[in-house]
């Protein structure tokens, strides 16, 4: 076995390429091993090199996160903090209190994103008191993210977590300030264009599906006639799926592994087309696991990250434009529309929310109601 160093954190051993690096001092209480190393499972010199890239900058916000929950975070002091006459709390205090208010029972998704866009206003405006911070700075961080190429959704999603984490710290300190992320003026995503994949290709991909018949297949075949988000299927105990009922069905709901995002998330999906399918594979298969997907869930977690990557990795193989997952949610609206199904039975297939107080009131359609209008959208 020949080992060599070819380039920072990289090694290849017998022609295989390797991430290496070593875990840093302050977080080895953390690992069972000293050193991280494993097979980036490529021949390529120029693909590894792009997905150690990608690698370090993952550990790094992983990294950068656990040090911002740690109340002795090394070098945080040295933090440049713009205002000195000013002794409110900074960004950092915000985020540092928003997690450990917030945070609690959030998986890592959660603590990432606030981690993430906290960095991006120190990044442009540096970590100034929450006090200092003025709406013309909150235009100028604005006009970066655009800059950076985020859609006008990804901006306002954004913004509505920096918004929660000065609030937040706002209203614990008793602040009488007005938080300047909240008036600035964001591009409307009206006019923005939401893709989704056209039948012919659907019916492309679950053919293959059909082939290749394993767990990440099954996965994809689930979502495209179901409508579910990846991390709501990707959740699923294999006691959420009921075949034996009279209406095949799912019963979506909140597990210690996977949260939902909303109230409206949890809810019953009738079974049809492929996604019957899958899960009668699902079901059939010989494992000792709970998970429907074992592969991507544990009783800690699901890890959703891995499982797009590699799934849309396999889509964009299949098809010749770049589709992603999650354009299977979008096309499964666009399919129930062109049936012309009633808007608030889409918005409870698939677990949107509620457009409006009137569609809150009386009780949710039954299974049966739901059945109908999934049978109309079956291939």
């Amino acid at each position: 076995m020949r080992n060599k160093y070819v380039a920072n954190h990289l090694l290849n051993r017998d022609g295989n390429y390797y991430f290496v690096r070593r875990v840093p001092n302050d977080l080895k209480n953390l690992y069972t091993v000293k050193r991280l190393c494993f097979s980036l499972k490529t021949k390529s010199y120029s693909s590894a090199i792009r997905m150690i890239k990608s690698v370090s900058q993952r550990l790094e916000d992983y990294w950068f996160g656990i040090r911002l929950q740690n109340m002795n975070v090394p070098a945080m002091h040295l933090i440049k903090t713009d205002s000195d006459n000013d002794n409110g709390p900074n960004i950092i205090d915000a985020l540092q209190l928003y997690l450990k208010l917030k945070g609690v029972g959030k998986d890592k998704t959660f603590i990432r994103t606030a981690n993430r866009n906290v960095e991006y206003i120190i990044k442009v405006l540096g970590n100034k008191s929450i006090q200092s911070y003025s709406s013309l700075d909150a235009g100028k961080f604005r006009d970066w993210l655009i800059e950076q190429g985020m859609s006008n959704s990804t901006v306002k999603r954004l913004f509505s977590s920096v918004r929660a984490i000065i609030n937040l710290s706002i209203s614990e300190h008793g602040l009488n300030i007005v938080n300047p992320f909240s008036k600035v003026y964001l591009p409307s995503i009206d006019n923005e264009l939401r893709k989704s994949i056209p039948v012919k290709s659907i019916k492309t991909v679950q053919s293959y599906c059909r082939i290749s018949d394993d767990e990440p297949r099954w996965l994809i075949s689930l979502l495209s006639d179901s409508g579910m988000r990846l991390s709501e299927a990707l959740g699923l105990a294999k006691e959420d799926i009921k075949l034996d009922e009279p209406i095949p069905y799912i019963r979506l709901i909140s597990h210690p592994w996977r949260r939902l995002k909303t109230r409206s998330s949890q809810r019953y999906i009738p079974l049809v087309g492929e996604a019957l399918w899958a899960c009668r594979r699902i079901l059939e298969h010989n494992d000792d696991s709970i998970f429907a997907f074992p592969r991507y869930t544990s009783i800690n977690h699901c890890n959703a990250n891995s499982a797009s990557a590699t799934l849309n990795k396999w889509l964009k193989s299949k098809l010749m434009d770049d589709y992603v997952i999650h354009y299977f949610r979008h096309s499964f609206r666009d399919r129930l529309r062109a049936v012309e199904c009633p808007s608030d039975i889409i918005d409870q297939l698939g677990g949107w929310s509620l457009k409006s107080v009137a569609q809150g009131y009386g009780k949710r359609y039954k299974l049966s109601i739901l059945r109908k209008w999934m049978k109309n959208i079956e291939f």
